[in-house]
């Protein structure tokens, strides 16, 4: 082979003149405009600067193929904390506005309910403006003397934070529960065996008083009218309930202000087995025992509207006189 020969498959290689700047190869060029042609839609080119210019590799991806590292979640003992103040803080939310447990300590609401069991307390609807009705069992603050008599027990710091937030009942207050029997503007009385009328009308009360209890108990009363925004509240065990009957030489006569109720019973919550509602007897629903209070709107209308008669009667016989 003669020297300076070349391949058959190079082109013969000119210097560049002076102050020319070599040129690619044609062939490179072609191939690079077919190259870019063919590229699919949304493809990452190869040499587009920011990219790695390795095939098959995704954003987020270093040049090396591995993925960057994903933000490391925080350990759950850190997040605990954080939780347990939230589940607080919505349980104490819950007991001063919505519900709050009460611990039945005495049997005077027996048969209703047993000592022990855990009832569940309406804290909600009071702000709304509802009052204590007849028939319903309500918890309520010693107004004053009520409990003198009973010794209240020293609680432990665990006990008080429970309490606090309403996963356990009050230790400290002193609280009592009671039935409803008459309202603000009833006139409620009980002589000898019984029965207690409201507005001159009996209640048949066999489905709550304790059996074998008679309805005025031991202690006879009224007739008694209970004044605007009070309650006369009794024991479903007539016999072993420290009620209004009881309290009568205090302020009040024995009733109890309504700003005193914390709310009403509406639930036995504990234990499971005494699962059960405390609805309002059918007793308190019978015709004529809201006649008194019905009596009263029809009253304030005809006082309302008497001024407007005469002045009307007025202007008219002014009318008809002579000038």
């Amino acid at each position: 082979m003669a020297v300076g020969a070349r391949s058959g498959t190079e082109e013969p290689e000119e210097p560049a003149g002076r102050g020319e700047t070599p040129q690619p190869a044609a062939s490179s060029v072609h191939r690079s405009r077919s190259e870019s042609q063919t590229e699919p839609p949304g493809s990452v080119p190869l040499d587009k600067p920011g990219t790695s210019g390795t095939l098959g590799t995704a954003p987020g991806e270093e040049a090396g193929g591995s993925m960057k590292k994903a933000k490391k979640p925080r350990a759950f003992w850190k997040e605990l904390p954080i939780l347990i103040g939230i589940a607080l803080l919505l349980a104490l939310l819950i007991k001063t506005f919505l519900v709050q447990a009460f611990s039945i300590p005495s049997d005077s609401m027996q048969d209703t309910l047993q000592r022990g069991d855990r009832v569940l307390v309406d804290k909600l609807t009071p702000w709304f403006g509802s009052k204590p009705q007849r028939g319903e069992v309500v918890v309520f603050h010693d107004p004053g003397g009520w409990l003198n008599e009973t010794p209240t027990p020293e609680p432990n710091p665990v006990q008080k934070v429970l309490s606090f937030i309403g996963l356990m009942p009050s230790a400290e207050e002193k609280d009592l529960i009671k039935r409803v029997i008459a309202v603000g503007g009833d006139t409620v009385e009980c002589h000898g065996s019984g029965p207690v009328k409201v507005n001159g009308k009996a209640l048949k009360e066999g489905s709550y008083v304790f059996p074998g209890a008679t309805p005025c108990g031991d202690r006879a009363f009224g007739p008694i009218h209970v004044p605007k925004g009070r309650i006369w509240v009794m024991g479903d065990h007539r016999d072993d309930s420290l009620d209004s009957r009881y309290h009568q030489n205090l302020k009040g006569n024995g009733t109890v202000s309504e700003n005193e109720v914390v709310g009403r019973a509406f639930t036995i919550a504990w234990p499971i087995n005494r699962w059960a509602t405390l609805p309002v007897p059918d007793t308190f629903d019978q015709p004529g025992i809201n006649k008194a209070m019905a009596a009263a709107p029809a009253a304030l209308g005809l006082a309302g509207a008497l001024p407007i008669v005469m002045w009307r009667r007025r202007r008219l016989t002014a009318g008809r006189n002579p000038r």
